[in-house]
C-alpha cells in the first residue's frame, strides 16, 4: 500500500474515535462490567485513535495489530469488549477493503482476522451472547466490509472515467490538428507551387550572359518542385482514402452558403459585417470560416432552433468573429454525444496567436468571440 499523509478527515475520524473511547471508559457506559484498570483502557483508547489516524499508511498492518492486541486482552486478561473497540475494528476493516482488491491476500487475511476478533469478542461476552447478538455482529461486519468494497469500486470507476475522458480529449485534439493540417497543407502546396513556377519564369527571362543567376534559380526551382512533391505525398497521407481532394477550401466568402445551411437546419441567422473587408491570408480565412461554422453547429446542438447573430469585424490589425445566440426558445434539444467543438476553435485560434472567449451572456444565451491578428 502507498503511504499517505493523514488528511483533515482522518484527523477528525481519529478524534471522534478517541473521544468516544475515553467517554465510554470514563462514564462506564460499556457493555462490560466496570473495569478496574480504567486508566489503562483510556490509554488504549487514545492509542487506538492514533492507529486510526495513520491507518491509511498501512491498513493491513493496522487491522492486524489492533485485532491481535484486543484478542489477546479477551483471551489472557479475560476482558469483555467495549463498544468502541468493536466500532474501531469495523472502521479499520472498512479502510482495508477500500484500499485492497477483494481477491488480494491482504483483504482475504484481513477478513479472517476480523472474523477472529468478532468470534473472540462474542466468546468473552458476559452474559453469553444470544443468536440475536451474533446476527447483529455479523451483519455490522458485513456492512463495513461491503461499504469498503463499494468505495474502492467507485474510486476505481471514477479513475477509469477520468482516464477515458482525458484520452478522448487528447484524441479530439489530435483529430482536429490533423484536420487543420489537411486544410492548411492545400494552401502551402499551392503557395509553394506558385513560387516555383514564378522562379522558373524569371529563370527563362534571363539571358545566357547571366548563367550564374540562371543556375541559382534552377536550383531553387528544382528544390521547390521536390518540396511540392513531398507536400503532396504528406497531404495524401493526412487526407486518407475517404477524403475528397476536389472539394474547394472554404473561407468567409462562403459565409452566405453556411448561413443558408444553418437556416435550413432551424436556426435564424443574422449576419453583420463591421469595417471594410480586406483580403485575408488563405489559412486565416479558412480558420475564420471553421470557427463560425463550429459555433453555429454548437448552437444548434445545445440550444436548438433559435436566433443567432454572426458579427464579422475588420479592424486595423485584427479580425473579430462573434456568434451570439438567444438560448433555447422551446424545449431543450435531446442531449447527444458530447462533442469537442471548443477544442477545434481553440486550436485554430492558437494557431494564429489569437484569443478566444466563450460563455453565457447576462441577457440570456451564449456567446463565442474570437480575435485573430492580421
Amino acid at each position: 500500500m502507498a503511504s499517505r499523509v493523514p488528511s483533515p478527515i482522518d484527523a477528525l475520524v481519529a478524534g471522534v474515535v478517541g473521544l468516544f473511547a475515553v467517554a465510554e471508559e470514563v462514564s462506564g457506559r460499556t457493555a462490560a462490567p466496570d473495569r478496574p484498570e480504567a486508566a489503562w483502557w483510556i490509554a488504549a483508547g487514545v492509542a487506538a485513535a492514533l492507529l486510526v489516524l495513520f491507518r491509511r499508511r498501512a491498513p493491513f498492518g493496522a487491522l492486524c495489530a489492533y485485532a491481535t492486541a484486543n484478542v489477546a486482552a479477551f483471551a489472557l486478561v479475560g476482558e469483555v469488549a467495549a463498544a468502541w473497540q468493536y466500532y474501531t475494528l469495523l472502521l479499520l476493516l472498512f479502510t482495508l477493503l477500500s484500499e485492497a482488491h477483494p481477491r488480494d491476500w491482504r483483504a482475504v487475511t484481513g477478513l479472517a482476522v476480523a472474523g477472529g476478533f468478532v468470534a473472540a469478542m462474542l466468546a468473552a461476552s458476559s452474559p453469553p451472547p444470544g443468536w440475536g447478538d451474533v446476527a447483529v455482529a455479523v451483519v455490522m461486519s458485513t456492512v463495513a466490509a461491503g461499504a469498503g468494497i463499494a468505495v474502492r469500486r467507485h474510486r476505481s470507476l471514477a479513475v477509469q472515467a477520468a482516464e477515458r475522458g482525458a484520452l478522448l480529449a487528447r484524441e479530439a485534439v489530435s483529430a482536429e490538428r490533423a484536420r487543420i493540417a489537411r486544410e492548411l497543407h492545400d494552401i502551402v502546396v499551392h503557395g509553394v507551387s506558385v513560387m516555383t513556377m514564378r522562379t522558373g519564369g524569371v529563370r527563362l527571362m534571363l539571358g545566357q550572359e547571366r548563367q550564374a543567376e540562371r543556375e541559382i534559380l534552377a536550383t531553387v526551382e528544382a528544390t521547390g518542385r521536390e518540396a511540392v512533391e513531398e507536400l503532396r505525398l504528406m497531404l495524401n497521407l493526412l487526407r486518407g482514402p475517404e477524403t475528397d481532394a476536389t472539394v474547394p477550401l472554404a473561407g468567409l466568402d462562403r459565409l452566405d452558403e453556411l448561413v443558408d445551411q444553418m437556416s435550413a437546419a432551424g436556426l435564424t441567422v443574422k449576419t453583420e459585417i463591421r469595417g471594410e473587408p480586406v483580403p485575408l491570408p488563405p489559412g486565416l480565412d479558412l480558420s475564420a470560416y471553421r470557427i463560425v461554422q463550429e459555433a453555429l453547429t454548437n448552437t444548434l446542438k445545445h440550444a436548438g432552433p433559435t436566433d443567432v447573430t454572426v458579427r464579422i469585424g475588420y479592424r486595423p490589425g485584427e479580425l473579430t468573429l462573434e456568434v451570439v445566440d438567444r438560448g433555447p426558445t422551446g424545449p431543450p434539444p435531446r442531449a447527444g454525444e458530447s462533442g469537442y467543438g471548443l477544442v477545434g476553435m481553440r486550436e485554430r485560434v492558437a494557431l494564429f496567436g489569437g484569443t478566444l472567449s466563450t460563455g453565457p451572456v447576462p441577457e440570456g444565451g451564449y456567446r463565442v468571440r474570437a480575435v485573430l491578428p492580421l
